[in-house]
């Protein structure tokens, strides 16, 4: 998938040779012209190239936000039909936020292909955007910042479970429609394209007002792709996990390039602080002029409290503003952006801080000891770990199977008394209808380190960090990208 402008036919070619095989791909399809062209390109390709073990299906999110869209949702598996490419409708129901709906609609709009590639038992999910979209997403961002943006990625993983591919990303709308035409296939047309409310629309009408705008990123990625891998080796070198719950960064890590410290500091403070997005400019720029100076002290950005010691930088998640968690029985959730779990027992159960300070009375919360849950599971601590020289939880938070990532002398022991405080207040307890839970139903209480920045959208570009992060916190690995080439070299 090159960063370069190429027909939608050789862009298609490219992906489909580029697949590991076989492999059943469902194509998301709104029934406008950029997921039509890509569906009927696509078909072509497969059926000319049997030889490839490709096959697709398809899927419409129906977001139920305006009038018709229901039709339209029935004319696409109408023409999905006529090509017997198997198709299903997903509808977003129940209430809709008053505000930030594009970014709820987004939300829901992966969740449902998942479940429809799920249901197809597909192997990726592809998406029809263009050249046009990322052009206008690089002026967008350019607008906010002035650092190079990678725009559009070409490959994103949603909620680990599947790749998002987009083989058209470098292909023009022009050159689809000019296909779609000549097929004689029409597509819909989505009023809200042309509501100028929304910030794309207008930058679409100056862009094409403006047909210099358009840029190179081809050196934007290979430099984040490197930036990445420099990360990865950042952390091996210069960083350090204590207890899942504590991060600590060497001192010879802080006098890094400051553009790798930029990197690699953003994204564990959004690891540590459970925030989906990285710290802002304004933000980064306070946290990485506290670490690399040369006065001790802390600071808290980002929901994350940065403790700078003779040792080294320690991170930790603030104990204010956390939130509890309750899971009815069979129900999953994220807690505090930091921790995945799974309610596997037979009753309602609560998760909530070591610190105590966001109990719910009516609930009856009672923090209970749930340590000796094995790795990559994570058990909460009791309240004897907020004594004067806190002892470390027995299996909290599974360290990096590599020496290097291991506390030498014991988790708590040679620790900064109050940076492992700070880190146990702010740790996952269990309890179940104002009770303890028993040892039984805390043994079906699953609790995982979760990637707030990663784990929901995480793109190809932060793919090695990331990975190379979840090894640290002895977590499943990232799924591989279901590729053999990118551009026509093996990965």
């Amino acid at each position: 998938m090159s960063p370069e402008a190429a027909s939608p036919q050789l862009a298609i070619l490219q992906f489909l040779t580029s697949l590991q095989s076989p492999a059943r791909i469902v194509v998301a399809i709104s029934g406008g012209s950029d997921s039509t062209g890509l569906l009927l390109l696509l078909d072509e390709a497969v059926k000319a190239a049997p030889h490839l073990k490709i096959s697709l299906c398809a899927a419409t999110v129906d977001h139920a936000l305006r009038a018709g869209s229901a039709d339209e949702a029935r004319e696409v598996a109408a023409l999905c039909a006529s090509l017997g490419i198997p198709h299903t409708t997903m509808i977003w129901r129940g209430d809709k936020p008053k505000t930030g709906i594009m970014a709820a609609a987004r939300e829901a709009r992966y969740g449902l292909l998942a479940t429809a590639a799920e249901s197809f038992e597909a192997d990726l999910i592809v998406t029809g955007h263009t050249f046009d979209d990322q052009r206008e997403t690089l002026a967008m961002r350019g607008m906010r910042t002035e650092q190079v943006s990678t725009g559009i990625a070409d490959a994103v993983l949603f909620d680990r479970r599947f790749w998002i591919l987009r083989p058209l990303l470098f292909s023009t709308r022009a050159d689809i429609r000019a296909f779609l035409k000549e097929q004689s296939v029409p597509w819909i047309d989505d009023p809200s394209n042309e509501d100028s409310k929304y910030e794309r629309v207008r930058m679409r009408r100056q862009l094409s007002a403006d047909a210099g705008m358009e840029k190179d990123i081809g050196a934007a990625w290979e430099e984040r792709l490197a930036l990445s891998s420099r990360g990865a080796e950042w952390l091996d070198r210069h960083f350090r996990l204590h207890g899942g719950l504590l991060g600590q960064v060497m001192p010879d890590g802080l006098r890094q390039d400051r553009v790798v410290l930029d990197y690699v500091l953003a994204r564990l403070a959004a690891v540590f602080g459970g925030q989906p997005f990285v710290p802002g400019r304004g933000q980064m720029e306070r946290i990485l002029t506290f670490a690399t100076g040369s006065g001790l002290g802390r600071m808290t950005a980002g929901r994350v409290v940065f403790d700078l010691r003779r040792d080294g930088l320690y991170l930790a998640r603030e104990s204010r503003g956390i939130l509890p968690l309750v899971l009815r029985p069979g129900e999953a959730g994220v807690w505090d952006g930091r921790f995945g779990a799974v309610n596997r027992s037979g009753t309602t159960i609560g998760v909530e801080a070591q610190a105590g300070h966001s109990l719910i009375p009516a609930l009856g919360f009672n923090p209970r000891d749930v340590t000796g849950i094995q790795p990559p599971r994570v058990g909460a601590v009791n309240d004897s770990t907020m004594r004067e020289e806190p002892p470390a939880p027995k299996d909290l938070g599974a360290l990096d199977s590599c020496d290097e990532h291991r506390n030498e002398g014991g988790l708590g022991r040679d620790l900064p008394k109050g940076a492992w405080r700070r880190a146990i207040a702010a740790a996952p307890v269990l309890s179940a209808e104002g009770t303890p839970l028993s040892e039984e139903s805390a043994r079906m209480v699953e609790l995982t380190p979760y990637f707030a920045p990663f784990d929901r959208f995480l793109t190809r570009f932060d793919f090695i960090f990331a990975n190379r992060l979840s090894a640290v916190f002895a977590t499943a690995p990232y799924a591989r990208l279901p590729l053999r080439s990118i551009d026509g070299k093996t990965i």
